[in-house]
């Protein structure tokens, strides 16, 4: 069997409606709850959006970390918004351009469903490691991250720069 180093597809069920995971995913104030310290986003107007507006195709963002320094950022492009259970984006830096992110939320047995799909990873030694593994490890704690507020209000991540190597951040 040979693995596909390209892309991985992860899911998880969460207690929320499907326009409550969408927000999280599709605001700043949103994404700064479960994922981000910091959620920039521009229009392509250049007019910087509002923390509870929803993003739009075109947008570019630049996203910051709790538990990393300010010179820790991804920055990249809104692709697709459909305004209620479909977002894609750009997502990698550093020789890996051409990365695209995509969640799909939906209902499955009754139950609400996120699911997230990156792809176009580079197959070298860095894309394998860090884009394959790295961003996979990174997705699984953020995702669980996002059933826990949803589910029950509590924030799983590190907001301490000065620990390191820790699986919240």
């Amino acid at each position: 069997m040979n693995y596909d180093w390209t892309l991985f597809k992860k899911r998880i069920n969460i207690k929320a409606s499907i326009a409550q995971v969408y927000k999280m995913w599709a605001t700043p104030a949103g994404l700064e709850e479960w994922f981000l310290r910091n959620a920039d986003y521009m229009s392509k107007e250049n007019i910087c959006r509002n923390a509870k507006e929803d993003i739009v195709v075109g947008d570019n963002f630049c996203w910051r970390w709790h538990g990393w320094p300010d010179s820790t950022t991804e920055k990249g492009e809104v692709l697709e918004a459909n305004g209620k259970d479909f977002l894609k984006f750009t997502f990698g830096q550093e020789g890996a351009e051409g990365m695209i992110c995509s969640v799909k939320i939906f209902t499955e047995e009754n139950e609400t469903i996120c699911e997230l799909l990156q792809e176009n990873i580079p197959v070298n030694e860095k894309g394998m490691t860090h884009y394959h593994i790295g961003c996979m490890t990174g997705w699984l704690f953020y995702m669980t991250n996002l059933k826990s507020i949803l589910e029950g209000g509590i924030d799983l991540r590190n907001k301490n720069e000065k620990i390191q190597q820790v699986l919240n951040a």
